[in-house]
C-alpha cells in the first residue's frame, strides 16, 4: 500500500475505548510500516482536561501494552511524536474554533474527522465543524455504529450529518469490511474461474454466517441493554457479509460499482412477515456459566443492565435472497454474546451429489464445503471428501487450506488499519452508502416491532454454550445443522 498524504486526523472520543483499544494501534501499526506521511498529525480530543504528557502516559498504559511484539522503542518514540491532545467539550462552539487554529485551518490538507463518540453528539459535532468551516471537500466523516436505534433515528442523523457533508465526504465504518479474509471471498469468486460457476442455487445448499464472541457486555452495559444484539450485530456487521457473498459480479472495483451491488442485494432479501418472525428468527439472552472454566455472570447481573431486562445477546434467523442467482437458499446468520468460542465465519455448504456411489457416515455427508474464518484467525478452508488409504473404498473428510499467516509472509493490517488508510486515500468501496444502511434499517426493523408487538422474549442459555436449543432447531427444521454440530 503506498504511503498516504500529508493528513491530520481527528478523533472525538480520543480518550474512549475503540480509540485506545482500536484505533490508535491501527495507526501505530501504519506508522512502524512507513505507510503514514511523515507530516501526518493525530488529534485526539476529550472532554475531560488533561496534558499531552498526560495523554502519551495513558498511552504508555493502555495501548503500549498490548502490541507485544509488535512493539519498537524507535518506532513508538515517533508514533508519539505526531500526537496532540485537546480537550472538547462537543457542546461547546468556542471549542471548535480553538481546534480549528491548532489544526491550522489549510482547506487543502486532508483531515479526517472520527467521530468515536456516542451516536446522540453525531448531530451536534457535525453542525459545529460545519459552522466553522470544517467541512470543505477534504474534510473526510467518520461515523461509528450504531447509527441510529431504528429506520427514523437513522434517517434523522444521516439528513442531519448530509445537510454539513457530501456523501462522498461520509464514511460508515463496519471493520468486518476490512478483513482481509472478506477482501479475498472477492477474489476468489470474481478472480477464479472455480467456484464463480457454482456460486448459485443449483450447487449451493444453504449458507451460515456466524459472529460468537466469549466476552459479555463488559462495561457497556448501559448501552448495550438499550441496543441488543439485532441491532449491534445483524443490523450491520452480519448483513454486510451477506452481501459480499451473495452479491453480483460488480462492472469494476470502482467504489460505486462495489456498493450498488450491495444494495441489491439487501433490496433483494425476502421481507419477514408476523408470521415468519416467530418461525425464522431466535432471540436469546444468557445465563450464568463458564467459559473455558471460569465462571461469568448472566446478562441480568452484568453491571448497568436491568435485573428484568428482555434484551437480547443472542440472536438467529433464517434469511432468502429472492433473485434468479439464490432464490430458495437459506441463509442462517447468528451472533450472540457468551459464547463456547470467539469465531466469526461463513460457510457455503455445496449440494450434495446426485447419486450416492460411496457409503458415507451421515456425519460426513455436508462434507463439500467452503469455510471463509475471519477471527480469531483468517483463513479459507475447502472440504471435500477423498479416499482412505488401503483397500477398501472408504471415504473421509479432507480439506485445503489457505493459511494467510503461513501462506503470505507479507505483513497483514489489521482491518482498522486498513480502513483508516483508505479514509485517508479516499476510497470509499468498504464503507456503507446512505441508502445501504436505509435499506438494511428496512429489513430488520419488521422483526424488531413483532418481537414487541408479541412479547417474544429472549429464550435463555447457559453462557459458554452455542446459544438457546431453538437455535439448532431452526436448522433442524430445513434439514441441516450448524458447522460446528457436523
Amino acid at each position: 500500500m503506498a504511503c498516504t498524504p500529508p493528513f491530520d486526523i481527528v478523533f472525538f472520543g480520543g480518550t474512549g475505548d475503540l480509540a485506545l483499544r482500536k484505533l490508535v494501534p491501527a495507526l501505530y501499526q501504519a506508522h512502524k510500516a512507513g505507510l503514514l506521511d511523515a507530516d501526518g498529525r493525530i488529534f485526539a480530543l476529550g472532554r475531560e482536561p488533561q496534558s499531552l504528557e498526560g495523554y502519551l502516559r495513558t498511552l504508555e498504559e493502555r495501548v503500549r501494552p498490548g502490541l507485544g511484539a509488535d512493539f519498537d522503542a524507535g518506532s513508538w518514540a515517533g508514533f508519539c511524536g505526531r500526537i496532540r491532545f485537546r480537550q472538547l467539550d462537543a457542546d461547546q462552539q468556542a471549542d471548535y474554533a480553538e481546534l480549528l487554529d491548532a489544526l491550522g485551518g489549510d482547506p487543502g490538507r486532508i483531515t479526517v474527522c472520527y467521530l468515536a463518540t456516542a451516536p446522540r453528539l453525531f448531530i451536534t459535532i457535525c453542525e459545529n465543524l460545519a459552522r466553522i468551516g470544517m467541512n470543505h471537500p477534504n474534510v473526510r466523516l467518520v461515523l461509528e455504529k450504531p447509527l441510529g436505534h431504528d429506520l427514523a433515528s437513522s434517517n434523522a442523523i444521516n439528513a442531519a450529518v448530509g445537510a454539513c457533508f457530501a456523501e462522498n465526504q461520509i464514511y460508515r465504518i463496519d471493520h468486518y469490511l476490512g478483513k482481509e479474509s472478506v477482501q479475498n471471498l472477492l477474489a476468489i469468486r470474481f478472480g477464479n474461474t472455480l467456484f464463480e460457476p457454482l456460486w448459485r442455487r443449483e450447487w449451493i445448499d444453504h449458507i451460515q454466517i456466524t459472529i460468537a464472541e466469549e466476552l459479555g457486555v463488559e462495561e457497556r452495559g448501559d448501552f448495550y441493554d438499550q441496543t441488543g444484539a439485532l441491532r449491534d450485530m445483524l443490523q450491520s456487521h452480519l448483513l454486510q457479509l451477506l452481501c459480499m457473498v451473495a452479491m453480483e459480479p460488480p462492472s469494476s472495483l470502482a467504489e460505486e460499482a462495489v456498493r450498488n451491488e450491495k444494495l441489491k442485494v439487501l433490496k433483494s432479501l425476502k421481507p419477514f412477515s408476523d408470521e415468519d418472525v416467530p418461525a425464522k428468527t431466535v432471540r436469546g439472552q444468557y445465563r450464568g456459566g463458564a467459559i473455558r472454566g471460569a465462571p461469568v455472570p448472566g446478562y441480568r447481573d452484568e453491571p448497568h443492565v436491568a435485573p428484568d431486562s428482555n434484551t437480547e445477546t443472542f440472536v438467529a434467523l433464517q434469511a432468502e435472497v429472492v433473485n434468479w442467482r439464490w432464490a430458495g437458499v437459506p441463509f442462517f446468520l447468528r451472533t450472540g454474546k457468551r459464547m463456547q468460542e470467539r469465531v466469526a465465519e461463513i460457510v457455503i455448504q455445496f449440494r450434495p451429489v446426485p447419486h450416492a456411489l460411496f457409503h458415507t457416515p451421515f456425519s460426513q455427508q455436508s462434507a463439500n464445503k467452503l469455510v471463509i474464518r475471519l477471527q480469531p484467525t483468517e483463513s479459507i478452508r475447502l472440504h471435500f471428501l477423498a479416499k482412505e488409504p488401503g483397500d477398501a473404498m472408504n471415504l473421509q473428510s479432507a480439506y485445503l487450506n489457505l493459511d494467510f499467516h503461513t501462506l503470505f509472509k507479507a505483513r497483514r493490517a489489521d482491518a482498522y488499519e486498513r480502513l483508516l488508510l483508505d479514509v485517508i486515500h479516499g476510497r470509499l468501496a468498504l464503507f456503507m452508502r446512505r441508502d445501504e444502511q436505509a435499506q438494511a434499517w428496512i429489513w430488520v426493523e419488521p422483526i424488531l416491532a413483532c418481537w414487541d408487538r408479541h412479547g417474544i422474549a429472549p429464550k435463555p442459555y447457559i453462557a459458554g454454550s452455542w446459544g438457546p436449543a431453538a437455535s439448532s432447531g431452526l436448522l433442524s427444521r430445513a434439514g441441516v445443522v450448524w458447522h460446528e454440530e457436523n
